[in-house]
């Protein structure tokens, strides 16, 4: 047993041993957990990836004549102003408010903005009060003219996360970046078995109050980050899929841009890539056996990211060793694996971190209290104005085409049941095309006969368990007025149109009143 105390005085005298994750795998491997806790005193562990969940606080200072900021914006970019005078915090995926930017640019790039030393333009007005009588201001500020630039990070480093696949038929953009149709990719993001809350997945030595790495200059945890979670299933001792959280704080006047940037994801919106080290002390060998967790030792799911609801289908397990190699299997196909965080730059981290302590230039900290390893589980948001789900539309009778019909027979169909698309199927009703009316006007223009000649064989599908909203932004963007209602096996259960979503919201409108 040791103390942090006790490790802390090595480090002033020069004779800490210090070691990165990477290689304590390796040392219990080799020498066993008890000779490690004996040898070893501190474990540096090290991330940079997307996290979303990071601003900074920012104080101007006040001006002359004063202002009560009620409306700010940097570069383009809204920040919240309803803390006091001067001050505000911005968060990192607020876009730009210029429309010819959007999403492009947003918060996460005007904080690496700052911490680049780059002046940003600073727009604020208010409505005037007798005490703060100026009601508008517009100048440039940078990180050196500021009194304050304070990063807190209300939820960073997940100690792990699920990688994402896409089963639709068309690519999709989120957070985990742009996901190719039918499986034909998969994104992962933690750095495995490098990554800090991996390495101490009971919290033996991380809390508030622990001095860490923080994109480049020394930070602290400041508590359990937003959505910190307990109650999870692990595999050995460590959770398959996100568990735990830290919020973090650091003083971005003293942070590298090296290890901060500002990134966008397609069609999705703006990140901030964040370096985090946390050393680890080494107070026993169940805290080494922890440090050595391997990428091969570590479960990850890959989930479907095609299904838009908060609980996603797991596709299969697999480790960080088979993400890390380029591809795993699914379905017998062999599918190409991708990081959207920088191992190398983990390593750098945690190898930097280690340089700090092993010079003297870093003490370990005692957390004041230890982050939560019981009792949390987030709950879910209560909608009181549930989305309707597609399967609750009222049920019509179902009207298909095989490949072969003729025509006019098609025609026949349309006309007789006052509709204007049908899905053509197969003798087991599994989802082959769609044809409209408009397609038949135009067969018969062009003297065709037979269906499958000019059916659309590449169909935008709704499923039975997809919100309704996210079908109506479908039908939007395809510029498209129905779509097949099809189940997980692919058989066609119906068919749902712009004119049904506008009929069931109605409903649901005067149902409530509105």
């Amino acid at each position: 047993m040791k103390t942090i105390e006790e490790i802390n005085q090595r480090i002033k005298d020069g004779d800490a041993v210090v070691v990165t994750a990477t290689e304590m795998t390796q040392i219990v491997r080799e020498n066993g957990a008890e000779k490690a806790a004996d040898e070893i005193d501190v474990v540096t562990t090290g991330t940079f990836g997307a996290m979303c969940s990071s601003g900074a606080f920012l104080n101007f200072g006040h001006t002359d004549p004063p202002i009560k900021m009620t409306k700010t914006f940097l570069n383009g970019v809204e920040s919240y102003s309803g803390l006091a005078a001067v001050d505000t915090y911005i968060g990192a995926t607020q876009p730009s408010r210029n429309p010819d930017v959007g999403i492009e640019y947003g918060g996460a790039h005007v904080i690496e903005d700052l911490i680049s030393g780059k002046d940003v333009e600073l727009v604020a007005d208010s409505y005037g009060t007798d005490c703060y009588p100026l009601t508008e201001v517009k100048t440039q500020v940078n990180l050196e003219n500021l009194n304050d630039a304070v990063m807190i990070n209300p939820r960073n480093s997940y100690q792990n996360y699920a990688a994402a696949v896409n089963s639709t038929d068309e690519t999709i953009y989120t957070y985990m970046g742009t996901l190719l149709p039918n499986m034909g990719n998969v994104s992962f993001s933690s750095a495995g078995g490098l990554s800090p809350l991996l390495n101490d997945p009971y919290f033996q030595t991380i809390g508030l109050g622990t001095k860490i790495f923080l994109c480049g200059a020394e930070g602290y945890v400041i508590g359990e980050g937003t959505q910190h979670s307990t109650e999870v299933k692990r595999e050995n001792g460590v959770p398959v899929g996100g568990a735990g959280t830290m919020m973090l704080k650091g003083d971005m006047k003293q942070m590298d841009h090296e290890f901060v940037r500002g990134a966008t994801m397609p069609k999705y919106g703006s990140t901030l890539f964040v370096g985090v080290g946390v050393p680890i002390p080494v107070l026993n060998s169940d805290i080494a056996k922890r440090t050595a967790i391997a990428d091969e030792d570590i479960t990850c799911h890959v989930t479907d990211y095609g299904v838009a609801r908060r609980s996603k289908p797991t596709i299969l397990e697999t480790n960080y060793q088979e993400l890390r190699s380029g591809s795993i299997e699914i379905n017998g196909v062999e599918v190409e694996t991708s990081p959207l965080s920088s191992y190398k730059k983990a390593v750098k981290i945690a190898k930097e971190l280690q340089s700090w302590i092993e010079n003297g230039k870093f003490l370990l900290t005692s957390p004041v209290n230890l982050l939560a390893h019981e009792g949390y589980s987030p709950k879910p948001l209560e909608i009181r104005r549930q989305t309707p789900i597609v399967n609750e539309l009222q049920s019509k009778p179902l009207i298909t085409a095989n490949p072969d019909d003729e025509i006019g027979d098609v025609a026949k169909r349309l006309v007789q049941n006052n509709i204007n698309h049908l899905p053509v199927v197969d003798d087991d009703q599994k989802l082959l095309g769609i044809v409209t009316s408009w397609d038949i006007a135009n067969a018969v223009a062009k003297g065709k006969t037979k269906l499958k000649d000019v059916m659309t064989k590449k169909v935008v599908i709704a499923r039975e368990d997809e919100p309704v909203d996210i079908i109506a932004r479908r039908i939007d963007k395809h510029e498209i007025s129905g779509l097949p209602i099809i189940d997980k096996n692919n058989h066609v259960k119906g068919m749902i149109t712009a004119e049904d979503i506008s009929r069931l919201m109605c409903a649901k409108n005067r149902e409530e009143g509105i």
